[in-house]
C-alpha cells in the first residue's frame, strides 16, 4: 500500500486545504483524496507541484508500507 504524507506536511506548514489549492492550482479535489489518504491513483504533474510547493523530495510525499 503507498501510504501519502501530504496531511503531515500541511500540518508542519500550518496549511489548509484551500491554502495547497491556491498555491499549486491543483483541483480541491486531487488534494482532497490524497490528504485523506483515499486517493486511487497519483498523477505525476500534482505529485511534482506538491513537491515543489514543500520543498521536498517524492519520497518525503510517498511511501511504500510493506505491512498493508
Amino acid at each position: 500500500m503507498i501510504r501519502c504524507h501530504l496531511a503531515r506536511l500541511m500540518g508542519e506548514q500550518k496549511m489548509k486545504i484551500s491554502d495547497v489549492v491556491r498555491a499549486t492550482g491543483l483541483s480541491r479535489n486531487t488534494v482532497t483524496l490524497m490528504y485523506k489518504e483515499t486517493a486511487q491513483k497519483y498523477d505525476v504533474i500534482a505529485l511534482d507541484k506538491l513537491c515543489e510547493l514543500f520543498s521536498c523530495d517524492i519520497s518525503d510525499l510517498l511511501e511504500r508500507d510493506a505491512n498493508h
